[in-house]
């Protein structure tokens, strides 16, 4: 919306107190928020308290968001929405990660645990290693705010059919030791065929009380209608799955599973016998998948017994996706989906190297995570399509017809 005379001679004289220095970034910083008042404008249809019949959204507020140009520090106010989202095209979506970056590398500094490849980076960031701790203090309150609304927000609105779970690692000073700290991942396929970051979570060890602990909270939150989890075979996390998500079925990812495979046996025979537990997956559907099986195992039982017997004992777990359409298996056979996250939060994490603390690991993967998610939010192509989707209720469905007609 464009700025009335009134408006411009209030803005004129609230320049001509300001220092000179300073005129350009007030006035750049009034352009720009007028700026994305006007898109906002456009994108609702309507102008703050205007009725308008082609209105489709209404405003909910404003949420805070600091700009860093040449003229300096720019406040901004970005309008938030009952419904959708809303995010001005002058800005980068990826500056809250930047930020987050920001506040581990001072907070690293201020708790006394620099080195030189810290204090070389807060200077490339700009900023004086003389910050003070109540400035640290601040960023940091922003964005774990930010962080504990990502992972508070509710998940009943809609099913999650397919959660896939995995874990990274990297190094946290806990107390006067630096000790490595698993950051765990929950991303879901909602009903409509979307991803979805549901949940993470940093902690010491994949125990069974901590990822019980962590899926617990996840439905706490509403998460319903999972029917197949896709993981590795941890033991404590299988145990949780077991626990929490009973009644759902478990796929052990095909990726880990080949390299435990390549652990045990020699490395010229790696290729070979990888190539034969491949011809499994390369079927065309769940008859000529679990025939496949049966001949790879006893193949291998004559040339690499131990291989085949754990091909036996992760039958059931190895071919869990065959029980859902076809057109889905790539997708949910692995845990694959989610390595394109993993190695963004460890390319961030990888920056800052040891972290001053959990919580400072917590809030730079966290905004990692919730870029991520935003990402996937404004996609135009989805994970799976609707029509996808919905082969999945129909499976389930020529699945019910039988056991009705048999009662």
């Amino acid at each position: 919306m464009a700025l009335d005379q009134s408006a411009l001679l209030e803005l004129l004289g609230e320049l001509k107190l300001t220092d000179v220095t300073d005129r350009i970034r007030s006035a750049t910083e009034t352009l720009y928020q007028e700026l994305i008042d006007a898109e906002a404008a456009a994108f609702i249809g309507a102008a703050p308290f205007e009725r308008n019949p082609d209105r489709v959204a209404q405003r909910n507020g404003t949420r805070p968001r600091t700009l860093t140009t040449t003229a300096g520090q720019l406040d901004l106010r970005i309008p938030k929405l009952r419904q959708g989202t809303f995010f001005p095209s002058l800005l980068e979506r990826r500056r809250r990660v930047d930020q987050a970056l920001f506040a581990v590398v001072m907070e690293a500094y201020v708790h006394g645990v620099s080195t030189r490849k810290v204090d070389d980076l807060v200077k490339a960031l700009g900023a004086d290693t003389g910050i003070s701790k109540s400035e640290v203090s601040r960023i940091c309150a922003n964005l774990d705010e930010d962080v504990a609304a990502f992972r508070d927000r509710p998940l009943a609105d809609q099913a999650y059919p397919y959660v896939f779970l995995d874990a990274t690692y990297c190094k946290a000073r806990v107390g006067r030791r630096v000790v490595s700290q698993a950051i765990v991942v929950a991303v879901g396929v909602a009903a409509d065929g979307r991803r979805e970051i549901l949940g993470f979570e940093v902690g010491e060890t994949e125990s069974q009380p901590f990822w019980t602990a962590f899926l617990r909270s996840l439905k706490a939150r509403g998460l319903g209608g999972v029917q197949l989890v896709i993981s590795d075979a941890h033991t404590g996390l299988i145990a949780a799955i077991e626990t929490v998500f009973a009644g759902a079925s478990w796929q052990r990812c095909r990726v880990h599973f080949m390299r435990n495979v390549l652990t045990n046996v020699p490395k010229t025979a790696g290729p070979m016998v990888a190539s034969i537990i491949r011809t499994i997956f390369a079927q065309p559907d769940a008859e000529h998948v679990l025939g496949q099986f049966d001949e790879v195992a006893t193949m291998l039982t004559r040339s690499h017994p131990k291989i085949a017997a754990m091909l036996d004992d992760a039958r059931d777990d190895l071919l869990a996706f065959t029980q859902f359409p076809v057109a889905h298996w790539r997708q949910i056979w692995s845990t694959n989906p989610l390595e394109r996250v993993n190695k963004e939060i460890k390319r961030r994490t990888d920056v800052v190297g040891t972290f001053p603390n959990p919580a400072s690991l917590l809030r730079l993967a966290g905004h990692v995570l919730i870029e991520q998610h935003d990402e996937w939010d404004g996609a135009d192509r989805r994970y799976f399509s609707e029509r996808s989707m919905a082969l999945l209720t129909a499976q389930d469905e020529e699945v019910a017809i039988p056991e009705l007609a048999a009662a």
